[in-house]
């Protein structure tokens, strides 16, 4: 009886990761949005990668390899690319409020992006699999930014933004792995790149209106929100589903986060939530789906999720 009970407490342990990870992982977008309702967005930037890489650096010090001086120029530089101009593009398109749903969704194009550039940048030669999935996730997205843009109230520049973001995060992920810089711990490598988006935030905020943060609860809650739960907590459950389950068990299910980030912002803020954006998103993922069941070089160049949300 008692092993009966095991097995079946065992059984449940995916599904409950699978859940807290997708609406951990979803958070993110959220988080950004509500909490840039009653500040600039750069100044929720700053706050969130400060706080962030304050609450790494003790244990960034302390636990793990020295950091040579090579490797803090390193990952320096990925900070600038995977931090400020990776997820401050995502954050200026929603604090222009391009529909999260729509954010993640571009978000989530990451594994298509990395599989068409990994043969400019690696030599590795695409696959006609490949091929069909790039161009299905690419058609999703434009069904659903057609009809995001003819719904809602965002410059079109927003919607470029968030797609050079999104390229930016991919080539920045083929250049770390191609250097081997991607081997440094997380929690070394996050506060790292953290801190120094933290700076260049800071420049921003303050050309932008100051650093100091709005006396509300509603900036307060989100940049705990986005510390504590889009950040860590998203974070541990996705490197404790990595240890458990395979990259690609874990990658199938974050691709669930798009359509939850659109529950989110269609109940929380009111953003349209129409039929051409649920067929878009239902191409969408088909096609990030097909790419990924078959494709050796998205096996081997997963995208850093650290960043993402």
């Amino acid at each position: 009886m008692t092993l009966l009970l095991h097995a079946k407490a065992h059984r449940l342990v995916w599904p409950m990761m699978a859940t807290a990870l997708v609406v951990s992982w979803s958070s993110g977008f959220v988080g950004i949005r509500y909490a840039s309702e009653n500040a600039d967005v750069m100044l929720v930037l700053f706050w969130r990668t400060l706080m962030s890489g304050l609450i790494l650096l003790p244990f960034a010090l302390l636990i793990g390899p020295r950091i040579s001086a090579r490797a803090l120029v390193q990952q320096m530089a990925f900070g600038v690319a995977m931090m400020f101009l990776y997820l401050g593009g995502f954050a200026l398109a929603i604090g222009q409020r391009v529909p999260t749903g729509l954010v993640a969704l571009i978000s989530d194009l990451v594994p298509l992006a990395i599989a068409a550039l990994s043969q400019p940048v690696l030599g590795h030669r695409l696959t006609g699999r490949q091929w069909i999935g790039t161009a299905l996730g690419v058609t999703g997205v434009l069904i659903v930014s057609l009809d995001s843009l003819s719904l809602g109230t965002a410059p079109a520049w927003a919607y470029v933004l968030t797609v050079a973001s999104m390229v930016v995060l991919a080539l920045a992920t083929l250049v770390q792995k191609r250097t081997g810089t991607i081997n440094m711990p997380i929690h070394q490598s996050l506060c790292i790149q953290c801190l120094t988006a933290a700076i260049l935030f800071a420049a921003c905020a303050e050309w932008n209106g100051g650093l100091m943060p709005p006396v509300d609860t509603r900036f307060g809650f989100g940049i705990a929100w986005l510390v504590l739960f889009s950040t860590f907590f998203c974070y541990g459950t996705y490197y404790a589903s990595l240890r458990l389950y395979t990259a690609s068990q874990v990658s199938s299910v974050i691709y669930l986060s798009p359509p939850v980030t659109m529950l989110w912002g269609w109940s929380l803020f009111g953003e349209p939530l129409s039929k051409a954006m649920l067929v878009g998103l239902a191409v969408t993922l088909f096609g990030v789906w097909f790419t990924s069941s078959g494709s050796a070089a998205l096996k081997d160049f997963q995208p850093s999720r650290q960043h993402i949300g």
